[in-house]
């Protein structure tokens, strides 16, 4: 019965085909009917998400763009000399960060803690407060008593991310929200001035635990890699110099480069631009290099803040070309930079003095405005970062 009642629809089918074939085709009423869909009936592109980082340096003047890219220090613990240095900008303009040193610590965590509220002027918008606390040769808190550098050599992945965890928890009570403490490069040898303060001796241990470290601080405080692209492949310290290197890009790429990476795929939110010359990339220091920016930014993905190292250390190198702060600011911004650091040799005027100097320089052309509102941007991001976890 099936296969009978099958074939009666077939053959019904047939029959209403060839009666179809049979009839005349009627002209389309509308000739557009056959028409390929106009450019106009093309669906719209979808809105982009809004970008409230962006929103609100749209708002900032030039002035307080510029104030917002520049992390200064003072000494002292006095909370009305802190907020009044943080608001001493031209135009009353506030900086965006600042770096605790010793001056600035007091016995325990709560007199810190009054240091840092005393330098937020608004909580909804708190600066990027940053300190040095490595561990072992670099401490700024004394009751910081665990392990950094040469100390974290002799541990493995797994421990070194519980010490950057604890120490991230010190550093939190103190209401510092950057840390400058984790050092990815890879020292030459033992005599290296780094060697102390780096956390592995080759290539693939400090990678182990320069990721480590990134977990271990992750969602405390925002983590800083440093000193980009390596400070151990450069002879001497870049405290009173500018070392320098004739690594390639290959061997750069095959040794001192995969830390680094490894902290950028792990998380870091900082990266830390050396005083380091690589001179078969750029004769330039890094710190001051376009090129060693857009190796960041463009092949290996790094999409947050790229900081200098102090810039005082480079106007202290003895070179006169990069003898004033000021210039080395402007120039720093041209680079790449999204923030610039000065601590050795400033006065409460320097950070004031440089706010002024961008400013000009994007007056007169030599810094963009467009990559001056970039940098902020960048900035702007991390910030409201923090203001989401206090």
């Amino acid at each position: 019965m099936r296969a009978r009642a099958m074939r009666g629809v077939l053959t019904a089918a047939l029959a209403v085909c060839l009666l179809a074939a049979c009839a005349p085709v009627a002209p389309s009423s509308s000739p557009s009917a056959t028409r390929q869909p106009s450019s106009s009936a093309v669906s719209p592109s979808p809105t982009p998400p809004p970008d409230p980082a962006a929103d609100a340096v749209a708002r900032m003047s030039v002035t307080e763009q510029a104030a917002s890219v520049v992390m200064g220090h003072i000494s002292g613990t006095d909370s009305a000399a802190l907020r009044a240095y943080m608001r001493s900008a031209p135009q009353g303009a506030a900086f965006g960060g600042f770096i605790l040193m010793g001056g600035n610590i007091g016995a325990d965590a709560a007199q810190v803690r009054a240091v840092t509220d005393a330098l937020t002027l608004d909580a909804a918008l708190p600066p990027l407060i940053a300190i040095d606390e490595e561990g072992g040769v670099v401490t700024r808190l004394p009751w910081d008593d665990l392990p950094g550098g040469r100390g974290l050599q002799a541990l493995d992945p797994a421990q070194t991310e519980q010490v950057f965890a604890q120490r991230a928890a010190l550093i939190a009570e103190t209401g510092a929200d950057v840390n400058f403490g984790i050092v990815a490069d890879v020292p030459a040898d033992a005599s290296s001035f780094i060697a102390s303060r780096a956390l592995g001796t080759d290539p693939e241990s400090a990678s182990s635990r320069v990721t480590s470290a990134v977990s271990g601080e992750k969602g405390v405080v925002l983590s800083t890699l440093k000193h980009f692209p390596g400070h151990g492949a450069a002879p001497g310290d870049s405290h009173h110099s500018i070392p320098a290197t004739s690594m390639t890009m290959q061997q750069w790429r095959a040794g001192a480069a995969r830390p680094f990476v490894a902290g950028i795929e792990a998380g870091a939110e900082l990266l830390m631009f050396g005083h380091l010359a690589y001179t078969a990339v750029d004769p330039a220091p890094a710190s001051l290099s376009k090129r060693w920016h857009e190796i960041a930014r463009d092949e290996l993905g790094f999409d947050g803040v790229m900081i200098t190292d102090d810039l005082g250390m480079l106007s202290g190198s003895g070179i006169a070309e990069y003898g004033d702060p000021v210039a080395n600011a402007v120039t720093a911004l041209q680079a790449g930079n999204d923030m610039v650091l000065m601590i050795a040799g400033s006065t409460a005027e320097t950070a004031p003095q440089m706010v002024t100097g961008i400013v000009d320089a994007v007056g007169d052309g030599r810094l963009s405005a467009a990559r001056l509102r970039d940098a902020a941007e960048h900035v702007m991001r991390l910030r409201m970062q923090v203001a989401e976890r206090r």
